[in-house]
């Protein structure tokens, strides 16, 4: 099989029903949008080049290798692999990327997804990474070294139910323009280790269930997150019910209207200093601490002392 470009995807699918499966996730009406497949893509199964089609119908079970070769540079890539749920590798050390600005929902419900190489992702222009990985329920690893997130203003949901991964390093992150980080790592409920003290969340809005259902995490140190801007926190460590240590030294809530379930069924905490959780706005806190530990140690105003009690009466 001979490449027309040097632009191509590689990957490999897993077929244990026969029959008609999606190789990458193409619809005029709503997703990655194109007039005509075969105007920007070749696609081979096997060295085998088919025709106009999204979806190839396999007729036997086993392992089959996909090649798509990419006849032109994308500016929308959102959606991509939405849905492929057969595919066990991809990579796309070869996929050109450089005018991406989309990448929203890219791997989206990639479930079967074992191995992902995106070694050579140029992302530097791309703003929107929202779902990018959602439900890629079988990744144990995934190296993120090389990306650029400068321009990215939406993470929500990102990471979301990456539940076999057990440490993310987001090291190199540059989350200077994210707005909204909501149930960025909801579900990770592998994850043993998170470093975030590098992220600056000085533009944040929503943290509305960052970590909740992390249920491995056993301490997360928050005290460089300036949260002066957020105005959703509903939920944010829910079910993290092995955290022993959780810093929020630095937390402000002034804008947040929202706190409910914050820390409900983080069962193992047994100190928690809110000292600096002060507010003259209304804010709704039912069942904030729903679930801790009755004998966990808070340090806090009388108000929240309050929702404590109540939350813990039964």
């Amino acid at each position: 099989m001979k490449l027309l470009t040097n632009n191509y995807i590689v990957s490999n699918f897993n077929i244990t029903n026969p029959g008609i499966t999606k190789l990458l996730n193409y619809d005029k009406n709503e997703r990655f949008l194109f007039e005509e497949i075969e105007e920007y893509f070749d696609i081979y199964v096997n060295n085998k080049k088919i025709d106009y089609c999204s979806e190839y119908n396999f007729k036997e079970n086993g392992q089959y290798q996909i090649i798509i070769n990419c006849k032109n540079e994308f500016i929308n890539i959102n959606n991509m692999f939405y849905n492929c749920s057969s595919i066990i590798s991809l990579d796309l050390s070869k996929f050109n990327t450089k005018n991406a600005t989309d990448m929203r929902s890219m791997f989206y419900n990639c479930s079967s997804l074992i191995s992902l190489n995106l070694s050579n992702f140029n992302t530097n222009n791309v703003e929107n990474m929202r779902r990018m990985f959602y439900n890629c329920s079988s990744l144990i690893s995934l190296n993120l070294s090389n990306f650029n997130t400068n321009n990215v203003i939406d993470m929500n949901h990102m990471f979301y139910k990456c539940s076999s991964l057990t440490s993310l390093d987001l090291s190199n992150f540059n989350t200077n323009n994210v707005l909204d980080m909501s149930e960025m790592f909801s579900n990770c409920s592998s994850l043993k280790y998170l470093d975030l003290s590098n992220f600056n969340t000085n533009n944040v809005i929503d943290m509305g269930r960052m970590f909740s259902d992390c249920s491995s995490l056993k301490s997360l140190d928050l005290s460089n997150f300036n949260t002066n801007n957020v105005n959703n926190m509903n939920g944010m460590f829910s079910n993290c019910s092995s955290l022993t240590s959780l810093d929020l030294s630095n937390f402000n809530i002034n804008n947040v209207i929202d706190m409910g379930r914050m820390f409900s069924n983080c069962s193992s905490l047994k100190y928690l200093d809110l000292s600096n959780f002060k507010s003259d706005k209304t804010y709704h806190a039912s069942e904030i601490f729903s679930g801790m530990n009755k004998k966990c140690l808070l340090v806090c105003d009388e108000y929240i002392k309050i929702q404590f009690k109540k939350n813990n009466e039964n």
